[in-house]
């Protein structure tokens, strides 16, 4: 498909409905997280087609092991501050541990607090079968919603770390069972995190609803990538992240310098002073 085709085909605001047309028309989407206004802004004009407000915020900005202490009201607030800044971008907000596992009656409380006090236009929540009868009664209130299997990071202590999903024959079937039930609850699409390729591929050719990956190779229907990861701005990034960026060096080294001047006393010149 040409470059020329696919402009013509922006959205003026990403939706739920426009990501299903872009599956059937086979064009990729592009999802990255986001946290802040100020990067909101920036991916948003930069065409990024959807922003996550991940609970990776517990590991990337709080400095957290897991994402498991995350809360809802700090989604909440991180979901505000992007959502002001996205013109384009459809914003999504994790539901953290513990605010949709108790019951369904729970998990639609806590999810009309993401779009209605955050702004997010959906809600993001792990699991498959398990959780399949709780997006349905969420989609039931009129909240669109991305399901996330394989990998499912607020699952670690199940998994016993941060393992790929899916490599047996059991695996893979459990996997295709997960993302098959997210779709018939009324999911709009399915994070799939962690998995093989050729799963990711099969999953993606089976199911009707995008496929959004991370860690499941390039046949997804879109990817996504944690914004630290991809700028360059984390200690360490698992084997399958791509930096387009060295922002943290570039940070450091802007940071030794204004240190470098005000101790030198060269910051501020005349030119950066009142007179």
């Amino acid at each position: 498909m040409s470059t020329v085709t696919l402009k013509s085909h922006r959205e003026h605001r990403v939706t739920a409905p426009s990501l299903a047309c872009r599956k059937r028309r086979g064009e990729p989407i592009s999802m990255l997280t986001a946290y802040d206004f100020t990067f909101s802004r920036i991916f948003d004009s930069a065409g990024v087609d959807v922003l996550l407000v991940g609970d990776s915020l517990g590991n990337v900005v709080q400095g957290q092991d897991t994402t498991l202490p995350v809360t809802l009201d700090e989604i909440v607030y991180h979901t505000r501050l992007v959502s002001r800044a996205a013109s384009r971008a459809l914003v999504v907000a994790d539901m953290p541990f513990g605010t949709y596992q108790i019951s369904e009656e729970e998990a639609v409380r806590n999810a009309v607090r993401c779009i209605k006090e955050g702004g997010a236009h959906a809600v993001k929540l792990e699991g498959g079968t398990g959780m399949a009868s709780t997006i349905e009664r969420i989609v039931r209130a009129e909240i669109p919603v991305m399901g996330h299997v394989g990998l499912t990071p607020q699952a670690v202590h199940r998994m016993g770390g941060h393992r790929v999903q899916g490599r047996s024959e059991n695996g893979a079937r459990r996997v295709v069972e997960d993302a098959l039930a997210v779709q018939e609850a009324g999911a709009f699409a399915v994070v799939l995190e962690g998995v093989p390729e050729d799963l990711a591929r099969a999953v993606t050719a089976e199911i009707a609803i995008p496929t959004i990956g991370i860690g499941a190779g390039v046949h997804c229907d879109g990817q996504v990538l944690v914004m630290h990861d991809m700028l360059g701005l984390s200690d360490w990034t698992p084997s399958f992240v791509k930096a387009y960026a060295n922002l943290g060096a570039q940070a450091a080294q802007a940071a030794r310098a204004y240190v470098d001047e005000v101790t030198h006393r060269k910051f501020p010149d005349e030119e950066h002073s009142y007179r």
